[in-house]
């Protein structure tokens, strides 16, 4: 072992404003392409076009959009599942 100790090595600081800063900007949206089939049930067609806003967003706000979309179609699945009232019993027979 040597008792000698190695030298320090001298590291360049950088100054603020000496480098080139780098600036970042989001890509702006950008539409995905995909067409929605209609169903034929206006009320799910309806919701379904509504997740064409999202190619206007930022990505930010696309949950907001999905949320509301897959609120309207569990509730639109959820009327299918309700039964019409009964029809009143008729004794004219």
């Amino acid at each position: 072992m040597s008792d000698e100790m190695p030298e320090p090595v001298e590291r360049a600081v950088e100054e603020p404003g000496d480098a080139a800063e780098e600036t970042y900007e989001p890509a702006g949206p950008a539409p995905l392409g995909v067409a929605a089939e209609l169903t034929g049930h206006p009320a799910v067609d309806a919701r379904l076009a509504r997740l064409a806003e999202v190619d206007h967003l930022p990505a930010d706000g696309h949950l907001e959009v999905y949320e509301d979309v897959h609120r309207g179609l569990r509730a639109e699945l959820t009327s299918l599942d309700t039964h019409p009232a009964p029809r009143p019993y008729d004794n004219r027979s």
